[in-house]
């Protein structure tokens, strides 16, 4: 690989940069995938490797989880189908953990340099552990980088999935440490008139017209 070689890596906002790949479940198109809902795209460094088996073994454990938010998980990893096959055989007989998503083999590093999941100055050949939240119109909302030595947390993947989703059904942001059931933020006023209804509005949590919260209903 050329030290100076570039890699795209894809922003907030953008759309998913689509691809075809082979995967444990059969092939995918990106763009076909999943069609309506969300979707978790993540790449661990290598099969049979210890922090790798507790992350995968993390999100096929909650999978039921992703499920009631509308998401479907996709792995991803430099590896064969083969060796991806072997390594989900071998942790469902050691561990009961059945890895029951789709784990794309990137062998020839197409969707990992797509998506500048291979960092140069930390491996050239394992992809980082990133995390891509895709939105049912194929919109990139939210990206994760970890190193290849420290594990996701299955917490904050969640909450932040199901903040996003709240944020976009009520049109709101959501606090520092917002978890469901807090109180959500109030988009600022942009005009007088709308700071002046703020400032009377007395079913408000306010720190001033700017920052105001209220509970929701989920």
């Amino acid at each position: 690989m050329e030290q100076n070689e570039v890699f795209s890596m894809p922003r907030i906002g953008d759309l998913a940069p689509d691809f075809e790949a082979l995967t444990t479940k059969g092939k995918i198109k990106l763009s076909e995938f999943a069609k309506d809902k969300w979707i978790v795209l993540f790449s661990h460094p290598a099969d049979f490797t210890p922090v790798c088996t507790t992350e995968m073994s993390g999100f096929a454990l909650r999978k039921n989880e992703f499920e009631a938010l509308n998401t479907e998980l996709l792995g991803l990893s430099i590896d064969s189908i083969h060796a991806h096959l072997g390594w989900v055989n071998n942790v469902r007989q050691n561990t009961g953990v059945y890895f029951d998503f789709p784990i794309i083999a990137d062998l020839d590093m197409k969707v990992s340099k797509l998506y500048g999941m291979l960092q140069p100055n930390e491996s050239e050949t394992a992809a980082v552990r990133a995390v891509f939240f895709i939105d049912p119109a194929k919109k990139i909302r939210l990206i994760m980088y970890y190193p290849l030595n420290v594990g996701r947390n299955m917490d904050e993947i969640l909450r932040v999935l199901k903040g996003m989703q709240v944020a976009d059904k009520f049109k709101v942001a959501l606090p520092l440490d917002w978890k469901p059931g807090d109180k959500v933020i109030l988009p600022a006023p942009r005009t007088l008139d709308e700071m002046n209804q703020r400032i009377a509005d007395t079913t408000l949590e306010k720190v001033d017209f700017y920052l105001a919260k209220k509970e929701i209903q989920l």
